[in-house]
């Protein structure tokens, strides 16, 4: 797009190493630093090709705009956030935000766009006919007459201690408001954490729970609050955070006074608290500081949840949280076994990070949309299935389809995980009944499956007639004992050892009658196949798995159901106890 005769605005992307350090040294002369991007676009002088201005955005958020001094008050900076602003409109987003510093204050004000909060060195702008008077809007319509208080929490996930702050702040008030944080930067998600607020105070009765805004400690707002740095950056973030809901957030709510818990541990939450203090009173909002919830002398942390998942300790997570907290974390426990089989790599014939094995309508990213699109159905089967009576397996059966039109609208039709839903979808059920009402993990798998009809006019039902081979349904019907007795046994007995997962695949290879290898390649190739497997468990290296891979890559096998029952293994490590094995 020609500017002034002798410049262009033109798309800078951040992707090449070049490109990249070119806009990062324009940048830091004005004391800017490169912030994640969708977009970058840059005014380039024709001939020197000199960076004279710069700008771009992430989501609806206008970012890192700079301005050479050549070039000010020339009306360049308005050329530039229009030019920005229209592809932002092209891509969806017709509300616009934009965070920058007080000086540029005029340029978008100039442009239609309103100030929300400022900051000593920050400011937030906001272009569009939504935004945050729609969600004042929402939450004045939650409001109560009487001594309100609030409450900001992300909740990742929540803990007894969330529960305990709730619980004492709500004693001090006629009305006490929970917003959950709605930025998706979190180990759970919005939607899960909003939840798991809800069902931990649903016995509060002067407690309302809030969904979260891109007005309150999000990406726009306090970006550094997701990546937890202490910087001059996030002292300024926090001040516009505190400004926004000092102006716009408390008011709708009619809140006077806003409850937080003490942070021994993480700085930035504490310096977070320390300006809160500072900033609030100035706004007519007290702010109450309470003691962290301990049990056993130890303060309750989210992120020591979070840590003693990715060691695979649910069972000592339970003791932290709320039990209407559990069957989500059962849920992500699921999840995050399927994506640990997707990341093993290498892998004979299945989708790995390097490549994707004998499949041509496959990849990494599909596999991964696959997932995610999977999780909400998990989670779903975790709640409705703890501390409740066993589900109707016709209603189980309807959420699996639900969930399986899910996943082929994310893969464009593709059958990435039809085998590990069923499988994974089964024992999440069967992992929240044993937790809530101490019923036996397998026989549960088994009840469930021996309700469940066979399918009809597959190849796996061919191959089981033709081989007399047992399938994903008649292996659940089992309650998945081979899996119990050898596979999880040999993983948690060899845990320490680097190659663990690998080798647990390789035994279930050798063991497993996989009928996405004999319909691949048949029957006589699939026991070639267990051999192999076999024998590579022995003589086990890297190297062997590389030259496996290429190997069923020409011969087009695909150990899917090898797979499957691997990401079955990883999630029961973390679900049964280990004296129980």
């Amino acid at each position: 797009m020609p500017m002034f005769n002798n410049y262009d605005i033109v798309e800078m992307p951040l992707s090449l190493k070049r490109n990249r350090t070119m806009v990062e040294d324009f940048l830091a002369k004005s004391a800017l630093r490169l912030d994640d991007m969708d977009y970058y676009a840059t005014v380039v002088d024709r001939e020197s090709y000199k960076i004279l201005a710069g700008g771009g955005f992430k989501g609806d958020i206008i970012k890192c705009i700079a301005v050479d001094d050549s070039l000010r008050g020339t009306g360049m900076s308005q050329q530039l956030i229009s030019h920005l602003m229209s592809q932002m409109a092209s891509q969806g987003h017709t509300n616009v935000k934009v965070f920058t510093k007080p000086g540029n204050a005029d340029i978008f004000e100039s442009l239609g766009f309103k100030t929300l909060g400022k900051g000593t060195k920050a400011i937030l702008l906001e272009n569009g006919l939504e935004g945050l008077s729609s969600y004042t809007n929402y939450l004045h319509s939650l409001k109560h007459e009487g001594k309100n208080g609030l409450i900001v929490m992300n909740a990742n996930p929540f803990t007894l201690g969330h529960q305990h702050l709730v619980e004492q702040a709500a004693q001090q008030v006629d009305n006490l408001y929970v917003i959950a944080v709605g930025e998706d930067k979190s180990q759970f998600t919005s939607d899960e954490r909003l939840e798991m607020v809800k069902a931990g105070c649903s016995h509060f009765d002067n407690v309302t729970v809030c969904r979260g805004s891109s007005y309150i400690i999000s990406a726009a707002t306090f970006p550094s609050y997701f990546i937890k740095k202490a910087s001059d950056a996030a002292l300024a973030q926090m001040e516009l955070d505190l400004d926004i809901t000092a102006r716009h957030i408390a008011p709708a709510l009619g809140a006077t006074v806003r409850f937080v818990g003490s942070e021994p541990a993480d700085e930035l939450t504490r310096n977070y608290n320390e300006a809160m203090k500072t900033i609030l009173p100035q706004h007519g909002i007290e702010v109450i500081e309470m003691p962290r919830y301990e049990k056993n002398s130890k303060p309750i942390s989210a992120s020591v949840v979070r840590q003693m998942l990715a060691n695979g300790d649910l069972h000592k997570t339970t003791y932290m949280v709320p039990s209407t907290t559990v069957p989500y974390l059962v849920a992500w426990l699921a999840v995050n076994a399927l994506k640990q089989e997707l990341d093993l790599t290498p892998k004979p014939g299945l989708v790995d990070t390097h490549d994707n094995g004998a499949h041509t309508d496959m990849d990494y990213d599909i596999m991964l949309k696959s997932i995610n699109a999977l999780r909400p159905f998990f989670t779903k089967l975790a709640v409705m299935s703890y501390g409740t009576a066993l589900p109707d397996a016709s209603i189980l059966q309807q959420i699996g389809i639900e969930a399986e039109k899910d996943m082929l609208h994310a893969t464009s039709g593709v059958n990435t995980h039809r085998g590990a839903l069923f499988s994974m979808g089964l024992a999440v059920v069967a992992a929240c009944q044993m937790l809530a009402n101490d019923k036996d993990w397998s026989s549960t798998v088994a009840h469930i499956a021996c309700k469940m009809p066979g399918a009809n006019g597959t190849h796996g039902a061919s191959i089981k007639r033709e081989h007399n081979v047992a399938g994903a349904l008649e292996l659940a019907q089992n309650g998945y004992k081979q899996l119990l007795d050898l596979w999880l046994k040999y993983y948690i007995d060899n845990k320490n050892d680097e190659h663990i997962k690998h080798k647990t695949l390789l035994l279930i290879m050798s063991e497993l009658d996989d009928t996405n290898v004999i319909h691949r390649a048949g029957y006589h190739k699939a026991q070639q196949v267990k051999r192999d497997a076999a024998h590579l468990l022995e003589n086990f290296s890297i190297e062997g798995l590389e030259q496996m891979n290429q190997r069923f890559i020409e011969w087009n096998i695909s150990p899917g159901g090898a797979a499957d029952m691997l990401s079955l293994t990883l999630f029961l490590s973390t679900i049964i106890k280990k004296d129980n094995n």
